[in-house]
């Protein structure tokens, strides 16, 4: 299959650089999309396609920005890569292994010591709350690196435009019955954790519940 990569990004003229550099030793088709950033994101870009937002939509806005274009120009898969250099590229390739028979692959972190201690709990919790409504038994749902097959797209399309893009997705798979497979990742935390608060954590519970009985 030929593989797109997809990195949506916000501010991240830090780390978008070497995410891009690294994730084109193992993937030649890489798509950054600045999502509305004021610093330098799109520049040290450069060497990917870069999409530009000329206001900043959300995560989930951009990951389906940059997906659609991928699909248009004839991707076949989509591998989801964060920008703040949290995931390896190196795992591309057993990503598109697992793709082989599946619909879509989650990327799942290892628990450790360097793991915060308040993302393990909420994701455990919202992992439970994953089986419970949609019959997905996950490690880990909040994880943003995944791959998923360009014929899948339409079924599991998402409307959130931030952060719940990777709850809503989920909750499709199993609405829509999508075959699936979970692979462990390393993860690297470099910066200070920013990533859901317990009020995000809620926030995902309820839209959870929300897209259970809309669809």
């Amino acid at each position: 299959m030929e593989a797109w990569a997809v990195i949506p990004g916000y501010n991240e003229e830090k780390h978008i650089g070497s995410v891009v550099k690294k994730t084109l030793d193992y993937c030649s088709n890489v798509v950054v999309v600045d999502d509305g950033s004021n610093d330098r994101t799109s520049e040290n870009a450069k060497e990917a396609i870069v999409l530009r937002h000329v206001i900043n939509l959300g995560k989930g806005a951009a990951l389906r920005t940059g997906a659609e274009y991928a699909i248009s120009k004839g991707a076949e898969a989509i591998i989801a890569i964060d920008a703040d250099g949290q995931h390896d590229p190196a795992m591309i390739p057993e990503f598109m292994n697992a793709l082989d028979d599946c619909d879509i692959v989650f990327g799942y972190r290892k628990l450790s010591g360097r793991m915060p201690l308040l993302l393990r709990f909420g994701n455990g919790f919202i992992n439970v709350m994953a089986r419970l409504l949609f019959g997905i038994s996950l490690r880990d749902t909040q994880s943003g690196y995944r791959a998923f097959r360009a014929d899948a797209y339409e079924k599991l399309k998402w409307d959130a435009t931030d952060y719940f893009v990777e709850t809503e997705m989920i909750a499709n798979v199993g609405k829509k019955k999508l075959k699936y497979k979970e692979i462990p990742i390393a993860t690297i935390y470099a910066d200070k954790y920013k990533g859901t608060t317990v009020i995000d954590g809620i926030k995902i519970v309820l839209n959870m519940f929300w897209w259970r009985l809309r669809r």
